[in-house]
């Protein structure tokens, strides 16, 4: 099989690209960089299966040929963060939209099998806590920038259902809930790899908000798993699919165990939204999901525990901090 991974050079992507080419498929990525990094995939870039294009997703002379040529599509490239959501709107309307429907038109195309990366944000301001797929969404007013990239990513979800209901494009949905592992830079807003790297420095521990806003964190692995496990399954068609975990934590809590765990000296610091991004930001205080949809379709559960995840990312900034010395 030979999979397109688009913005395989980012964080899921590259942990995706890395396990497709263990299992002996052919991969070709494409990524403008703009968050990806060419270090996430610097460990296989001289594989003989891996063919990696330097591009946006929107150039159709770029991405034709690459789909032409694939089997399957995981449509991961998309602009992500909440600084970055914040500090440029207008590209994260036009990545996300613009090119999910330029993917989704050349895939129809030729007849390619997508993925669609979608968010928990989808959900909004809901608080119908554990989310099934099937809840309404509930997004705040439009002045407000956070919510430009839920209604981005409900629209991309809109547009993959219509090619699947119009054309019958093998077109699925994965939602995701807030997944970290290594490879995740803090720079756009992601708190554990923040956390992580203010407590390695015994610096404070900035949380932004209150603190007592809770989410569940999911091991990268295992989303791709499940990614993998969607793309494998003849019945996921056509369908959203929760991919997270359900074990959840107060962000407060979490600065607690990342400085307990990394034997930091850090103080927490709490910082209000205005002064954390330069303007309000409204946030949702519980982000949980109902997982009994993926694991009726492929049998899929997350299997590492939040203790487990933070070692393995602790470690991984130590090392990076040893080899940068």
């Amino acid at each position: 099989m030979k999979a397109l991974v688009t913005g395989g050079a980012g964080f899921i992507g590259s942990h995706l690209t890395q396990r497709l080419l263990k299992d002996g498929h052919n991969v070709a990525v494409i990524d403008n960089l703009s968050t990806g990094s060419l270090n996430n995939i610097e460990s296989f870039k001289g594989h003989s299966c891996f063919e990696f294009v330097s591009g946006d997703i929107r150039n159709t002379e770029l991405i034709g040929p690459l789909v032409e040529h694939c089997d399957v599509i995981f449509h991961l490239a998309a602009a992500v963060g909440v600084r970055l959501i914040a500090e440029d709107p207008v590209h994260t309307i036009e990545t996300n939209i613009g090119g999910t429907e330029i993917v989704l038109d050349i895939a129809n195309k030729f007849g390619r099998k997508i993925l669609i990366a979608s968010s928990s944000e989808v959900y909004g301001k809901s608080e119908s806590v554990p989310f099934c797929e099937e809840d309404d969404i509930v997004l705040g007013s439009t002045s407000m920038p956070r919510w430009a990239y839920a209604c981005s990513k409900a629209i991309d979800e809109f547009l993959g259902l219509a090619f699947y209901q119009q054309y019958g494009l093998g077109v699925v949905i994965g939602r995701f809930f807030n997944t970290i592992g290594p490879r995740q830079t803090g720079q756009y807003g992601m708190v554990v790899p923040r956390f992580v790297q203010m407590a390695l420095k015994d610096e404070p521990v900035l949380i932004y908000g209150s603190g007592k806003q809770t989410r569940c964190f999911c091991y990268v692995a295992d989303v791709v798993e499940a990614i993998v496990g969607l793309m494998n399954s003849d019945h996921a068609a056509g369908k959203v699919y929760n991919i997270g975990s359900t074990e959840e934590i107060s962000i407060e809590e979490l600065a607690d165990k990342i400085i307990e765990m990394t034997g930091s000296k850090s103080q927490k610091q709490f910082v209000p939204y205005e002064v954390a991004y330069g303007r309000p930001i409204e946030d949702m205080m519980r982000r949980v999901p109902n997982l009994e949809r993926i694991k009726e379709t492929t049998g899929w559960e997350f299997g590492t525990n939040l203790d487990e995840i933070l070692q393995v990312i602790i470690e991984s900034f130590k090392r990076n901090s040893r080899s940068a010395d």
